[in-house]
């Protein structure tokens, strides 16, 4: 696996998806998702230039970033998995921005747990798949309205995970509904696309890309 040349040919594909949509590399925060990958991958990748690591789970995250707290302040920590509350006091001191905020109760319960500025995005089921979490479109106005009132949380913009098909223009109008509820609600940020469609995700508007198996390969836990 070479981390290097995937990083590489990731950054490629985002610059070629800008041109497209004629949009500058630049305005695109390519968040590296490092479940299930050692310390030591990390290390190497931030090697390779990577500046932002998501986690998925608070408990593996916690361990790594301490063996990487050397890496601070340059390294910024994306919890991008579904967070839930009971993790929230350890999740506030190790993440510097939550991806995944789906319901106003969890909001809460981090405004009450964080002792600075944290900023946040807002999940939103655009798809309205059961099996997914988050807001649902018509839910998300509100939503936002209401944390956006609590202390210490900043809504800097949303996220979606779009539904797992064959091929990615499938899950466009997911994508542009989201930028369109986005600058409907005045926001800035767009966390959207992973490995099987960052592409199409960069093209509708996606501010931060969340990407690992084009990165790091399969899975190693």
């Amino acid at each position: 696996m070479d981390i290097a040349a995937n990083i590489k040919e990731v950054r490629r594909r985002i610059a070629r998806a800008c041109e497209r949509s004629h949009r500058s590399p630049d305005e695109i925060t390519l968040v590296a998702v490092t479940k299930g990958f050692e310390a030591s991958i990390i290390r190497t990748a931030f090697g390779c230039g990577i500046r932002d690591f998501g986690e998925n789970r608070v408990q593996e995250a916690e361990g790594k970033i301490s063996q990487l707290a050397d890496l601070k302040p340059d390294v910024i920590w994306h919890m991008v998995g579904h967070l839930q509350s009971n993790k929230a006091k350890t999740a506030v001191e190790i993440f510097d921005i939550i991806h995944s905020i789906d319901s106003i109760k969890l909001a809460e319960v981090l405004s009450r747990r964080v002792e600075k500025p944290l900023p946040v995005l807002l999940e939103v089921n655009v798809s309205g798949e059961a099996t997914k979490g988050g807001f649902s479109v018509e839910e998300i106005a509100v939503a936002v309205g209401e944390i956006r009132r609590l202390p210490c949380l900043g809504v800097m913009g949303l996220m979606t995970i779009a539904p797992f098909v064959a091929d990615p223009e499938e899950v466009r109008p997911v994508f542009r509904k989201l930028r369109e509820l986005r600058d409907y609600l005045g926001l800035e940020h767009l966390s959207m696309g992973m490995t099987d469609d960052f592409e199409v995700a960069v093209e509708e508007g996606a501010t931060m890309l969340r990407i690992g198996r084009a990165i790091f390969g399969d899975r190693r836990q």
